[in-house]
């Protein structure tokens, strides 16, 4: 038997080497110091995370990494640093420079545009640009879930409240940094958005959620990107966990979350990245040496050790120290070096390292970026409402009147030149909260005091091309020249910035919106607008405020487009994101779209474009829709009526939105909703949806109106999305959603290892079941007797098919002893043309050979689960000797996929079909 570390380079079978390799460091320092050279040199240390501290500019910048992956050259490094930072944009940067590097929205802002494709293009650009400096890994992107979205640090540097929308963001920002060449790492896991601070800043921060409440929302982010393939790295948080299920003290250190629940019940088999083991909770408690062993033990690969040279020192000592111990075996070594080469080898390369191209490639992309940058958070800028009309000022205000502009005192953001200024000289200031202490650690805290929106203020002077006046607010409330300026301003607004969490701004714009409020009463004009420029949540809720906009950071090119939003040089179409963007009631969201009848000839190249852009915008689990089509929902049948509908631009053809419907002898059947990514939340579906009902709804006869079809079976119901956010969608349309038939589809995805399990044949047999196989109708009276006595119109329609497909379907009948018929099922050949109606046995890849099987009814009995396995096994050998690579079994009801697990299938996709009466629906006229 080959050694465990047979496949490695002996270099790493010096154990010094190998440690070197797990460990990755920084330093406070804009140059090369003797002790971050002596890791490389010394200690073999494989990988560097760099800081604001460490940056002044871009060219600064590619020379530090040049310089750095020139010593691991020379000292004999087989393969080149690992360089990382956090580049999350808005206002966490790590890498800042007006000439060279662009700023982009956060992730927030960017989920407030609505388009993935501009998502895209930023997280792509961000990634070009620190990879022109040597970066080859982003810390990024951020896949928190703020499930206690109005109370977290984490505020707009997640996506959202939605665990869906923060899943499309952030595969999208993956496949932008991946396609610029860098690797990524999802943070912060298992989840950074609900957090519960004790109050000691030597308390680490507790999940107090259950795993099963994980499960359904902070855990679906990494579940969906690690079933992408394209993530490279996790980063484990350092927070505890404090729950019914489980009580850990420092996620980052334990097996269950780190071997256990990312490894084994997601799936992940790339790099664990540890939060920094300096934090002061961690080194009080356990030590540096013990939490460097605990880490690894947990199944980290990389240790985390940001800048402290002792320390690190300390923590080499501590792995070397668990190796002699036994409590870390050299295979567990190897496990974490094979995933670290596996990453370098995958973004970086000798040539790559040593020569990053710098400025000159920076030069070459600043242009378009400034452009993208400009569109990125002209497209953010949200006004969630302005019920006084008072946007723009240009039209609400003269120019003689007064404007009085209130900010906060803040912290300027570290990607912004007001820190680079307030860094200069050296400035410091003490952390206000518990919250800031540990979103902060281990960065420098800086108050700018005024100064932070003084830029603002004098810009937005000069685009009014009038008086401004301004000042600054704290937690002293409305003081007697607050008062003043309030009284001789025809116009106000009050910037805040994390309102829920600094109090004092939140009462300090109530109160000056009470004073506006009484002047108005009494004749004079008092027009209020609030500006919330971090998180939206500030006063999301509160209709007092009458004009309320959302920007998402106040950097100054966040800034600039505020000015020209205000001033009307562009409209703003930004929406807020998740919860609060399907709860927001304002024009937009009553708008009623003109929905026409799809037309083939017409749309179908439209309809395929825009199928295309919804698989783009899906999470993994909707993968079939890859291989959908127009004409998957085109069907020929004397039965069935089918008719569909679409919003579309009729100037440039593009379709916003379809819906697919039919109707057999009494039943209404919805079979498909689609609306643009970048048209959603605009009342787009529901146009559609209420066009559908009231089509359906004027059949004389119609009993029952169903959502999802088995033909054509693209969608068979609601696809089980876990959220609910689909589910509740459906059930505010009107739906009664409590009682859903769920149909699952499963997989064997290599047919060539499997074999029957023992005793099946024999079960069979024992239980006196035959089998057959049948071709044409003309043997299939019988057959479909018994699909119409259990299934619904549109099975039969979908068998009915099979049976004519004679040289590519058939169906394989179960019979009992006595001669009965008690199940059937229809088995497909690979390329079929059965499968257009079949998106799901589809092949991804053009070598891909998939067999289907394809609604397996089985009469209720005893023997049912017995059948049903049976007919599956049927089905595969049908597969086999087609030559399928695979077998796809679509679709199973309720919990009778079950009986097929222990088989070998797996879950591939479930939905939910939901049946109602007609009834539900009186007021469509």
């Amino acid at each position: 038997m080959a050694k465990p570390e047979g496949d490695l380079d002996p270099l790493w079978l010096d154990l010094d080497w190998a440690i070197g390799q797990m460990l990755l460091m920084g330093w406070d320092g804009t140059e090369v110091t003797p002790q971050i050279r002596s890791l490389i040199e010394e200690h073999h240390l494989g990988s560097i995370i760099l800081t604001a501290k460490n940056l002044k500019s871009a060219h600064q910048t590619a020379k530090l990494v040049q310089e750095l992956q020139t010593i691991a050259h020379q000292a004999g490094h087989p393969c080149p640093l690992l360089i990382t930072l956090d580049q999350e944009n808005g206002g966490v940067n790590s890498l800042f420079d007006e000439d060279y590097i662009c700023q982009f929205p956060s992730s927030m802002g960017l989920a407030a545009t609505g388009s993935l494709e501009l998502a895209y293009n930023v997280a792509k650009a961000t990634a070009q640009e620190i990879s022109a400096v040597g970066v080859n890994l982003i810390i990024g992107p951020v896949l928190d879930v703020l499930t206690n979205a109005r109370f977290q640090p984490i505020g707009v540097r997640s996506s959202g409240d939605d665990p869906q929308e923060v899943s499309q963001y952030g595969i999208t920002a993956i496949k932008g940094y991946k396609d610029a060449g860098i690797a990524t790492c999802g943070k912060h896991f298992p989840t950074y958005g609900n957090l519960d601070f004790r109050g000691s800043s030597l308390d680490v921060p507790i999940i107090t959620q259950t795993l099963e409440e994980l499960s359904l929302s902070a855990l679906v982010p990494y579940r969906n990107a690690i079933a992408t393939g394209r993530l490279d790295a996790v980063f484990i948080g350092g927070c505890g966990i404090a729950s019914a299920t489980m009580n850990v003290s420092h996620a980052c250190l334990s097996d269950q979350v780190v071997d256990e629940l990312l490894r084994q019940e997601l799936g992940f088999d790339g790099v664990a990245i540890s939060e920094c083991l300096e934090m002061e909770a961690l080194y009080q408690e356990i030590g540096v040496k013990g939490g460097t062993v605990r880490a690894v033990e947990a199944g980290c690969d990389l240790i985390l050790l940001c800048k402290d040279y002792n320390i690190q020192l300390e923590g080499i000592a501590g792995l070397k120290l668990g190796i002699e111990n036994g409590i870390l075996s050299r295979e567990r070594i190897f496990t974490s070096l094979r995933r670290i080469l596996r990453l370098k080898s995958n973004c970086t390369s000798w040539a790559q390292a040593l020569n990053p191209p710098g400025l000159s490639l920076l030069s070459q992309l600043h242009p378009s970026h400034l452009n993208l940058s400009r569109q990125a958070y002209e497209s953010s800028i949200t006004v969630m409402r302005d019920t006084e009309r008072l946007l723009p000022l240009s039209k609400s205000m003269e120019k003689e009147e007064e404007l009085l502009l209130l900010t906060p005192l803040v912290k300027p953001l570290p990607a912004s030149s007001a820190t680079k200024a307030i860094e200069a000289k050296n400035s410091k200031k003490n952390i206000a909260t518990e919250h800031d202490k540990w979103s902060h650690r281990g960065r420098s805290a800086i108050m700018s005091g005024e100064g932070v929106f003084r830029d603002f203020g004098r810009s937005l002077a000069r685009a009014r091309n009038g008086k401004l006046l301004h000042t600054s607010y704290t937690a002293n409330g409305v003081r007697p020249v607050h008062e003043n300026l309030i009284l001789r301003a025809s116009g106000i607004i009050i910037v805040t910035a994390d309102a829920n969490r600094n109090l004092y701004q939140s009462g300090f714009t109530k109160h000056v919106a009470m004073i506006c409020s009484s002047l108005r009463a009494n004749g004079q004009k008092k027009s209020l607008v609030v500006v919330a420029v971090s998180s939206p949540y500030d006063f999301a809720m509160d209709r007092s405020i009458g004009t309320y906009i959302c920007t998402f950071d106040f950097t100054e090119t966040a800034m600039q487009a505020l000015i020209r939003a205000l001033f009307g040089e562009f409209s703003p179409k930004g929406t807020l994101p998740g919860t609060l963007r399907k709860s927001k009631k304002v024009i937009k969201s009553r708008q009623q779209w003109l929905v026409e009848n799809y037309e083939s000839e017409r749309d179908g190249n439209g309809l395929d474009d825009l199928i295309r852009a919804v698989a783009k915008a899906s999470a993994p689990s909707l993968a079939f829709l890859r291989t959908t089509s127009a004409a998957s929902f085109e069907i020929s049948s004397d039965n069935v009526e089918q008719a569909h509908f679409v919003v579309r631009n009729s100037s440039t053809k593009a379709l916003y939105g379809f819906c697919a419907t039919y109707y057999i002898k009494d039943a209404g059947i919805i079979g498909a909703l689609f609306v643009e990514p970048a048209k959603r939340n605009v009342s787009i579906g529901r146009s559609l949806h209420r066009r559908a009902l009231r089509h359906l709804l004027q059949h004389a006869g119609i009993q029952k109106v169903q959502l999802g079809t088995a033909y054509p079976c693209v969608f068979p119901g609601i696809p089980v999305d876990e959220s609910g956010a689909l589910k509740s969608w459906f059930a505010s349309s009107g739906w009664d959603t409590q009682f859903p038939r769920t149909l699952t589809t499963v997989i064997i995805k290599d047919i060539s290892s499997w074999t029957v399990p023992d005793g099946l044949t024999q079960s069979i047999t024992r239980a006196g079941i035959n089998f057959d196989l049948i071709h044409g109708l003309g043997n299939a009276e019988s057959v479909l007797s018994h699909v119409n006595s259990l299934c619904h119109d549109e099975v039969a329609e979908l068998y009915t098919l099979a049976l004519h497909e004679t040289r590519s379907c058939g169906v394989v009948r179960a019979k009992n002893a006595a001669g009965k018929l008690v199940g059937s099922v229809i088995i497909c050949s690979p390329g079929s043309p059965f499968r257009l109606k079949v998106p799901c046995l589809q092949a991804a890849s053009g070598t891909e050979l998939v067999g289907g099987i394809v609604a397996p009814l089985v009469e209720p009995s005893p023997q049912a689960t017995l059948v049903l396995q049976g007919l599956a096994y049927m089905g595969v050998r049908q597969n086999k000797a087609h030559r399928a690579s695979r077998s796809v079994l679509s679709w199973v009801t309720d919990d009778s996929y079950e009986a097929l697990l222990g088989m070998g299938f797996q879950v591939l996709q479930s939905f939910e079909e939901i049946t109602n009466s007609p009834d539900n629906w009186t007021d469509l006229s």
